[in-house]
């Protein structure tokens, strides 16, 4: 049964594509687009794929994911032993890559393209955190109006006819 399965250990591999032929993904699902691969943060960095699974699993040849590992492009973590191995954000980054060379890019446009798409999530992360802080500093000052106000009483003045005011 372990030869049924490229993980070779009697199970079907999991990730994003593993239910899919030679890594293909299902139509109208767009693929993680993540930056820098942190491994061992979870969110499916755990890297177990090795470099024959992973390349199966993405439908390229070994050799291609040692160029895009030795052009920056992919990050696979080691091994003791110095062995690659592929996380499931890894071969979402590698379908990313994928894509950005089917529409025409170079490698190092899609290193381009991958680190201005980093920026712009690290940017978006931060524009999300100046916000909060800026809505809450605006709550705190609503906050400390409300404390400020004089009470006020709604009884009328008394008007009275004819009367009017001195100026001094």
């Amino acid at each position: 049964m372990a030869a049924d399965h490229p993980s070779g250990n009697g199970r079907p591999p999991s990730g994003p594509s593993a239910a899919q032929p030679g890594g293909a993904r299902p139509a109208g699902r767009d693929p993680a687009r993540s930056g820098n691969c942190a491994h061992g943060t979870g969110g499916g960095s755990r890297a177990v794929y090795v470099i024959s699974v992973a390349a199966e699993l993405a439908g390229v040849h070994p050799q291609t994911l040692r160029v895009y590992e030795r052009k920056g492009l992919l990050d696979p973590s080691r091994t003791t032993g110095g062995s690659r191995r592929f996380s499931d954000r890894d071969l979402a980054r590698l379908r990313r890559i994928q894509d950005l060379t089917a529409a025409g890019l170079n490698l190092e446009g899609v290193r381009r393209v991958l680190e201005l798409e980093s920026e712009v999530a690290r940017l978006q992360a931060e524009l999300d955190r100046v916000r909060s802080e800026a809505q809450e500093a605006v709550a705190r000052v609503h906050r400390q109006y409300r404390r400020d106000l004089v009470p006020f009483d709604p009884a009328p003045v008394p008007y009275v006819p004819g009367a009017t005011r001195s100026r001094r």
